[in-house]
């Protein structure tokens, strides 16, 4: 594609924390003598845009076009611009905000430090019937917005009273406008934006309105992200601040969990001017996390509960898989963990949507396999992927967090974290199929199992970055699994999945490196993390006895020993959690596989510290950070939401793809003591799978719905059998009675 390169801007100047530049308007005006057959226009804003056609919005969602490093991708949009052009005079408006080109919000991230720095800026090309009308230069006009400042972290700042009416339509006078100023093209690869657009999924009003002595607090009922829509009768010159956030002390918002250094009074912050009359406003270029708003400057009576709605905002993605059952506290956490995943996913996945909005790797490595499963977000992780692949540095290494300017390679990262560029291609193939997901990703893998090899310690274990993160009860780096361990079983697992992707591809020479380094890495690992005697693994703590026999350190005919050890641990915990986010993601799945699916789903539901229960029994309405008694950190993640993957897989019995050989489904499900039923759906890309099992009597009904073409069998859990007697049966759909096995005479 012909990518137009000639950027302009307002100016040279650009807001800084303190010192605010507007978001500048630009337009373009331009005489057609009859309405076109066809009419393309490609743009890009950097940082952000909204795209005005003759007074008329047509920007494909909020933040456009990407979030991304410009020396790295520019990204563009096509849109069909036919239908708003007509005979006479036509208007091409734009607004630009700083997004990632200037956000020095992210000063902890040392985005104020980024070389891409500057003023926003906009190259877009208008072809009408095939040849090109025109193309951004310094014909166009500009002036200021009444945005007066905007910030992707912090928020935006609106003065109504400097509106301009009719700016974008045509008929408007723009004799006292500047022209632009031509800017330098930016450094990185021009790409038409393929991810999904960030949309407006759900309007919510708030569940009360509480005056306090200097404002309202309105409570929306749960923590997600988004924008306020603001409407009120103003008067001229009426300022209203909105202070945004998701939690409480003594009644009234407290930002403290979500700024770095203690409260601040810029974070999720947003300040509208009234400029007279019935007005309503809604921020152009930023988004918050937040279950709360508190506002200042209405009177009483505007102080209700329909000035402020909640616009629930997230990348647009559609629903592929979902889980239900009997126990309420599951179906609550299977809801937290959805609203999580969504409420952090603006074109890729982040940490956190009010403290960072980061694209922190190891929380999208670990949730990658209940997000397929449940949402459809390969096109968007595979627009993610592009850009890991460009941050990714020379000599192999990753950044932990993408996009970035440059931070994140000192710390942030290592193997739990860069594990992202292996996990999420082989995960999205492994659930669609896509082949061309590992063509893309080939060398890049390549070139981090190579960096991998130069970072072998002395002792053959790797050592690189952050470990077992936020265990429970303890400081979110306090691991009881040492750093060498986690990171060496991590790169063994790499090794493996990189193998296997390679051998996809017929890559072998590929292959065979990295089976090789699995090798070596695998024989140290047994030597100096495993003790013989006991079974037990290096760090004698949950996560590392559930990662070793997770991710194969231990072989076949020693993991029964090493599950007691296991049980052990946990009992040793009174049955609790004792892991962090990388002992999370395998622990229930190692006890489902041994058969104590009741002692999982009871240390994931039981309502005392610490389990997830226990944050639905104080209230949560997202997935919190850590496990924390008498502290508050971020309280909306999705890192520990792989509790969706394991309802699916084992309280519903769907394993799809079990084999790694595609067109296979099994179904095995496991009657957990404590559900009367469970159901649970995916929709492969040859269709939907369903599962639901009932107890009736001394059996169970299990109904199972597959489409056509899929092949696989139902293996039923220990005591129970089908009519004829078998375990084993074909998978097919239908429905099944099951009866409880009888006891050998």
């Amino acid at each position: 594609m012909n990518f137009p390169m000639r950027f302009i801007a307002a100016g040279t100047d650009f807001s800084t924390l303190t010192d605010f530049v507007p978001a500048p308007y630009l337009r373009k005006r331009f005489a057609l003598e009859q309405p076109p057959q066809t009419a393309e226009l490609l743009i890009c804003g950097l940082g952000l845009y909204e795209l005005f056609v003759n007074g008329r919005r047509i920007t494909k969602g909020a933040l456009a076009p990407y979030i991304s490093n410009p020396d790295d991708l520019l990204y563009y949009d096509l849109y069909d611009v036919a239908h708003a052009l007509r005979a006479g005079e036509n208007v091409i408006g734009v607004c630009l905000g700083n997004g990632f080109q200037n956000n020095p919000g992210g000063y902890i991230w040392d985005f104020d430090k980024a070389r891409f720095r500057g003023a926003p800026q906009v190259a877009l090309r208008l072809d009408i019937d095939g040849e090109p009308a025109l193309e951004s230069d310094e014909s166009f006009r500009t002036a200021p917005s009444p945005i007066w400042g905007d910030d992707l972290r912090n928020g935006e700042y609106y003065d109504a009273r400097s509106e301009r009416p009719g700016w974008c339509a045509p008929g408007f006078d723009d004799s006292d406008w500047q022209p632009a100023v031509s800017a330098p093209a930016p450094r990185g690869e021009a790409r038409l934006c393929e991810a999904d657009p960030i949309v407006v999924a759900q309007e919510l009003a708030p569940v009360s309105v509480t005056p306090l002595e200097d404002g309202y607090l309105y409570d929306f009922g749960v923590n997600s992200a988004g924008l306020c829509r603001l409407e009120i009768e103003g008067s001229a010159g009426q300022e209203i601040t909105l202070y945004y956030g998701e939690h409480l002390i003594d009644g009234r918002l407290s930002r403290k969990n979500i700024c770095f250094g203690g409260e601040n009074d810029y974070v999720q912050k947003d300040i509208y001017i009234c400029g007279g009359g019935r007005e309503t406003y809604t921020p152009s270029f930023t988004y918050h996390g937040f279950q709360y708003v508190f506002i200042k400057g209405l009177s009483e009576a505007q102080a209700v509960p329909g000035a402020l709605t909640y616009l629930v905002m997230h990348s647009d993605l559609k629903e592929r898989g979902g889980f239900h059952c009997s126990d309420e506290t599951v179906n609550t956490l299977q809801t937290l963990t959805r609203r999580s995943t969504l409420a952090n996913f603006y074109y890729f996945p982040t940490d956190c949507p009010q403290r960072e909005k980061n694209g922190w790797t190891a929380d999208a490595a670990l949730s990658a396999e209940h997000t397929l499963l449940n949402l459809s977000a390969e096109t968007s992780y595979r627009e993610w992927l592009r850009n890991i692949r460009k941050a990714q540095r020379d000599d192999g290494a990753l950044p932990g967090i993408v996009p970035t300017g440059g931070w994140g390679f000192k710390w942030g990262n290592g193997p739990a974290w860069d594990s992202i560029l292996i996990w999420l291609p082989y995960t999205i193939y492994l659930y669609r199929g896509d082949k061309g997901i590992l063509a893309e990703n080939a060398h890049a893998i390549l070139r981090y199992l190579e960096y991998l090899s130069r970072n072998i310690r002395a002792d053959g274990l790797i050592q690189l970055g952050l470990g077992d993160w936020c265990p429970a009860g303890r400081g979110a780096d306090h691991y009881k699994s040492p750093v060498y361990f986690t990171d060496t079983v991590l790169s063994l697992d790499m090794c493996e999945k990189s193998a296997f992707m390679f051998g996809e591809l017929g890559l072998l020479p590929h292959r065979e490196f990295a089976l090789s380094l699995h090798a070596r890495l695998r024989a140290a690992a047994r030597l100096r993390l495993i003790d013989p005697a006991t079974m037990t693994a290096e760090g004698s703590c949950q996560t590392s006895q559930a990662m070793a026999i997770h991710y194969d350190l231990f072989e076949p005919a020693e993991k029964p020993e090493a599950f007691r050890v296991l049980l052990h641990l946990i009992e040793q915990a009174n049955n609790h959690l004792d892991v962090g986010v990388l002992g999370a993601r395998v622990l229930f799945h190692v006890l489902a596989q041994f058969g104590q699916v009741d002692l999982a789903l009871r240390m994931i539901t039981q309502p005392t510290f610490p389990s997830y229960g226990w944050w639905v029994a104080r209230g949560a309405t997202s997935l919190w950070e850590q496990f924390e008694e008498g502290a508050v950190s971020s309280l909306n993640h999705h890192f520990w939401g792989d509790i969706s993957h394991f309802f699916i897989r084992h309280l519903a019995g769907i394993h799809y793809n079990p084999r790694r050989l595609g067109k296979e489904a099994d179904i095995r499900p496991q009657f957990a003591t404590a559900l009367d039923f469970a159901q649970g759906h995916y929709t492969a890309p040859e269709g939907e799978i369903s599962v639901r099992w009932q107890r009736k009597g001394n059996g169970v009904e299990l109904n199972i719905t597959l489409p056509e073409g899929l092949q696989g069998r139902i293996t039923l859990p220990s005591g129970y059998t089908f009519a004829d007697g078998t375990t084993v049966k074909p998978c097919v759909s239908g429905v099944y009675q099951l009866g409880e096995a009888k006891a050998p005479a």
